[in-house]
């Protein structure tokens, strides 16, 4: 069983900049996000009899949120480099605008979810699934995982058997997580007060 998490909101996330291994640190917001999530997390896996390992992105970014929900779950947090955000090479903390206007006519064709696989110097598609493949091939018991937008959505794009374009699609917000467990995914949320989504 895997709780897939991502880092709460950064000051780069409300920027637009796309921070791939780049870092921006938390926003006040993302601090709220990360104790809710937290909090959220502990009741869902409170009654379960489990014992959790955490294994979390070596960014700052997923490491704040990590020592957020280390506050109320105490568990080891131990670093996966496998966890880190797809790179988009030296387009790591630009924005769509700032490539587009740098790098004219590249993204010519591409839509909100394609873009970030034209970079010439990035991860691929295939070297990103590849890694989230072998991360997930990895796990040995009940994890929370803390990690990234795009990287989150390979991870449960891999382990859905989805398409590209259907992972790319994956909603990835930072108010929620999902369970990864028996070849379902489920989102686990907090926008409806009371409820799971």
């Amino acid at each position: 069983m895997i709780y897939l998490l991502r880092h709460g909101e950064t000051i780069w996330n409300t920027l637009g900049r796309f921070q791939g291994q780049k870092d921006s640190p938390l926003t006040e917001r993302g601090i709220e996000q990360a104790d809710r999530v937290a909090k959220l997390l502990q009741t869902v896996i409170s009654n379960s009899g489990l014992s959790f390992q955490m294994s979390v992105s070596p960014l700052g970014r997923t490491r704040q949120t990590a020592d957020h929900v280390k506050r109320v779950l105490p568990a080891a947090i131990h670093e996966d480099a496998r966890l880190m955000e797809v790179s988009i090479g030296y387009w790591d903390g630009m924005t769509k605008f700032e490539i587009d206007n740098e790098f004219p006519g590249v993204l010519d064709g591409s839509d909100a979810f394609d873009w970030y696989f034209k970079s010439p110097d990035g991860e691929s598609f295939d070297a990103a699934c590849a890694r989230a493949k072998d991360w997930i091939a990895d796990v040995r018991g009940p994890t929370i995982a803390i990690s990234h937008g795009l990287f989150g959505r390979l991870v449960r794009g891999v382990y859905s058997g989805l398409s590209r374009r259907e992972m790319l699609e994956l909603p990835v917000p930072q108010d929620g997580f999902y369970r990864l467990c028996d070849g379902e995914v489920s989102s686990i949320s907090n926008s409806v007060p009371g409820m799971l989504a």
